[in-house]
């Protein structure tokens, strides 16, 4: 288009400048200067309107059809989650990410967001009986389904001698971190199996932040950084920066990446009460959700092949977080120290090439001590299997099944038993 314009306005400029084009009226040169005049203006607007040549705009559109399937001897437990949970759905998760560098060193990056998982009835989305079935790809913004917004926005630049900096109104924890110590999944199911086995640790809190992280040419790295998931509010009450309402994390990461393995220790303080640890028994959650300040610490890492075969990538991670409470909360029978671990294993070009296949298995985060105390009967296994099909560059098939074997931990009735079993195919499309 650019260039039909440009010819037609080169053409009227040789036109008007042809032999015999002075003995024109005035008013034929005026209604030519005039039509040149207005194809510039369109030109310009044209070229105004296009991207920055350094701007890449790529999306993601995931697709889920599955459903949740509750047993156990806790009867009434299992026909209420079968009755508000139990359904089949079809949900979809669409991801618009636009990235600009402006010195060929530095990155902008914006994600807009939409989806429709049901952030009440889904259990996908986390809604119930427990939060630990919510998969990666469920997405819904706090307004209503499908509705696009921004879920990104963050700038990261370098400053010299292997030092960078990142901030934004709108950045996750893990953008700020020099080193991510995992690469299972491959193909994300459970969104708790992204967190390195550390929950607590790598809390992925989303929010007003900024980093500051160094990295050597050998491979080691020292990342520090600050989110306030509550930041953009000015009600100090409410949330704001520094303020005992912002929802914050701060975290300090200590890690080394080889060629074919990594390893990275992860220190983490966060404020209670906010939901900024997501993925935990049912019992832990209650008293993660009273104001005080929890101190995360995880060690993760992962180690792969050099080329594809019996032999699986693996990775694992281990945490621990110490919980102290406000004054004037009750903290008996509150957890005082709980624990998290996983082990997720997969092979690329399984029975074919570009295939993944993947399993894991772990333990979200549950109780290990208690205020007063009294012992815990905090804890729940979880199981995932997945087969990634890559039918081609731009499309992949992924079904896969889940188990949550005691997802309420402690709040599980004595002498009962209540699980859930999760399967689903799930449709990936990148553009």
């Amino acid at each position: 288009m650019l260039r039909r314009i440009a010819a037609l306005a080169g053409s009227l400029a040789l036109l008007s400048g042809a032999p015999g084009a002075s003995a024109q009226p005035a008013l034929d040169t005026l209604q030519l200067n005039s039509e040149l005049a207005a194809l510039r203006d369109a030109v310009e607007a044209l070229e105004a309107a296009r991207f920055s040549t350094t701007t890449r705009l790529r999306g993601v559109a995931t697709m889920v059809l599955g459903a949740n399937r509750f047993a156990g001897s806790d009867s009434a437990k299992v026909n209420k989650s079968r009755k508000r949970f139990g359904a089949t759905s079809f949900n979809y998760d669409l991801k618009l990410i636009l990235d600009t560098s402006f010195t060929g060193k530095d990155l902008l990056r914006a994600r807009l967001r939409a989806g429709n998982f049901d952030r009440e009835s889904n259990s996908f989305s986390g809604a119930g009986p427990s939060t630990l079935s919510a998969l990666e790809t469920a997405f819904q913004e706090k307004s209503g389904a499908d509705v696009l917004a921004i879920n990104r926005l963050y700038y990261l630049f370098p400053l010299g001698k292997g030092f960078h900096a990142g901030v934004g109104p709108r950045v996750g924890q893990q953008d700020l971190l020099a080193l991510d110590p995992g690469i299972y999944p491959a193909e994300p199911i459970l969104d708790w199996f992204t967190t390195n086995g550390t929950p607590g640790a790598y809390n992925f809190n989303l929010g007003t932040g900024a980093g500051l992280w160094w990295q050597s040419p050998g491979g080691f790295s020292i990342s520090a950084n600050y989110v306030a998931g509550h930041g953009e509010r000015g009600n100090p009450g409410e949330g704001g920066i520094g303020t005992a309402a912002a929802a914050s994390t701060a975290s300090l990461q200590l890690g080394y990446q080889a060629e074919q393995w990594a390893i990275a220790a992860l220190l983490t303080t966060l404020q209670n009460g906010n939901g900024v640890i997501t993925y935990a028994t049912n019992f832990s959650l209650d008293s993660f959700s009273r104001p005080g300040t929890t101190l995360a610490f995880g060690l993760s890492g992962y180690w792969q092949p050099s080329r594809s075969g019996w032999l699986p990538a693996v990775s694992g991670g281990w945490g621990i977080n110490r919980t102290r409470y406000s004054p004037g909360v009750d903290r008996e029978g509150l957890v005082a120290e709980s624990q998290s671990w996983s082990l997720g294993l997969q092979w690329s070009d399984a029975f074919r090439a570009g295939n993944t296949l993947g399993m894991a298995v772990g333990q979200p985060t549950f109780a290990t001590a208690l205020y007063g105390g009294k012992q815990p009967r905090d804890g729940n296994t979880t199981l995932e299997w997945w087969y990634r099909i890559q039918l081609n560059n731009h499309l992949a098939v992924t079904p896969a099944l889940f188990l949550l074997s005691r997802p309420l931990g402690a709040n599980t009735p004595a002498g009962t038993n209540f699980r859930q079993i999760g399967a689903l195919v799930k449709t990936t499309l990148r553009f």
